[in-house]
């Protein structure tokens, strides 16, 4: 019996001997990232030095730090947090990404999404790493132990396989493709677990969709998600990645906890009703139901396809008077990308806000929500309260449905508009 993705890479991560789901091993992150953000990473620090003793890391190659929650600070205490982050990472050594995107999609772009490579954050939204064939789980409880000991406490997680097959039609995008995995498995079908995807199908989906697939991977209560590296993503990965590691991919009688066949070809665009992000529905169901404002952006869409399909609906259109469009690229590179393409200024034609890259649009620091108000959002979460008052009401969809509710000021249908 042949082995999956999985465990490859923490069989290597954990000395070389081969092992398997439900094993118990002490295994090396290749890296351990973080965002600073109060309560953990400035908790951490505290910890390291003062109950463990440790003054610096001992290969600070391996950690990254980034500053994209509050930025840019609006009180005197948000910024105090980013100094002592600062300071840390210049007193260890340690690389500090600041004011260049979200740090899930700027590890990407720095090197962090090795294939092969086994990676911890606290923050479970770094499955996206898995588009890259690169194993990265939020460990939010166990961090601690990845900032203190080479070696951490892990049990080999079992895999589900979602083979993919078929094309997608127009209007549907790879988050269509996850909302639909969440509603025909369910919302913990996959707990505790691996979700892996594959399939013939998996080749219709860019890297960026397998990045925002992966990257809601949660959604079906899985600890992350992996797609087997093909060969345009080990010729973007393998240039920038920071470690010379072998890419592995599952073997064809690797033994899988459960298989499921999804046809892309037979999708529509999904919509995922409040309060829980296990609603999902056909976006067709919905239109017609009144929005009162947008956000484009977060670590799992606003990448420049989500970006190009929002300007395809909207260009030669305006936007509803009123209606709130925030458009938030997932990266400043993603940015640059885009300005240059002329996207940007088709969106601001159009009437949208358009902001520098931050988290702080998708957990509603920024363009918060009053009583009795609706979101159309492609951020990640849906539930009371995300952005803003907990009275008010986010619906998830993807970018281009974002957009022509944005024209329309109700939840509409982007193939009338494509």
């Amino acid at each position: 019996m042949g082995y999956t993705l999985a465990e490859k890479v923490l069989a290597r991560a954990s000395g070389g001997a081969p092992v398997k789901a439900g094993q118990d091993v002490e295994v090396k992150p290749d890296f351990v990232l973080a965002y600073d953000f109060p309560g953990y990473t400035d908790v951490i620090f505290k910890q390291m030095k003062e109950e463990f003793g440790i003054d610096k890391v001992a290969e600070p190659e391996r950690y990254g730090v980034f500053i994209d929650h509050m930025v840019p600070a609006n009180t005197p205490q948000e910024e105090e947090l980013h100094i002592g982050t600062r300071t840390w990472c210049a007193e260890n050594g340690v690389p500090l990404y600041e004011r260049v995107g979200i740090g899930h999609q700027v590890a990407s772009e720095v090197g962090y999404a090795t294939p092969g490579a086994f990676v911890v954050h606290f923050d479970g939204h770094i499955s996206q790493l898995g588009a890259f064939g690169t194993l990265a789980i939020g460990v939010r409880r166990h961090l601690l132990e990845a900032f203190v000991r080479e070696y951490i406490s892990f049990k080999v997680p079992h895999t589900t396989r979602v083979n993919l097959t078929g094309r997608l039609q127009k209007g549907v995008m790879a988050r269509d493709v996850f909302h639909h995995v969440v509603r025909t498995l369910g919302p913990s079908s996959c707990r505790f677990q691996v979700l892996e995807f594959g399939g013939e199908g998996l080749s219709d989906i860019s890297i960026a969709g397998r990045q925002s697939m992966c990257g809601l991977a949660m959604f079906t209560g899985a600890i992350t998600a992996v797609c087997n590296p093909d060969q345009a993503t080990l010729d973007r990965a393998l240039p920038l990645a920071r470690k010379r590691l072998d890419p592995v991919c599952s073997d064809a009688d690797a033994e899988y906890a459960a298989v499921h066949e999804i046809d892309l070809s037979a999708l529509e665009p999904i919509v995922v009703v409040p309060p829980s992000p296990a609603n999902t529905a056909d976006l067709a169901d919905y239109v017609g139901l009144e929005v009162d404002t947008g956000y484009l952006g977060s670590c799992v869409s606003g990448r420049i396809e989500d970006l190009r399909a929002a300007a395809q609906v909207l260009k030669g259109r305006r936007i509803k008077p009123g209606f709130g469009l925030h458009v938030i690229p997932t990266s400043q590179e993603i940015m640059a990308e885009a300005a240059r393409e002329g996207i940007i200024a088709t969106l601001v034609e159009a009437g949208a806000f358009v902001s520098s890259s931050s988290c702080d649009y998708c957990f509603g620091r920024i363009a918060t929500m009053s009583k009795g108000q609706r979101a159309v959002s492609t951020g990640t979460l849906n539930v009371r309260g995300r952005m803003g008052s907990p009275d008010s009401e986010i619906y998830l969809c993807n970018a281009a449905a974002v957009a022509a509710s944005a024209i329309e000021g109700r939840i509409a249908d982007p193939r009338d508009y494509l």
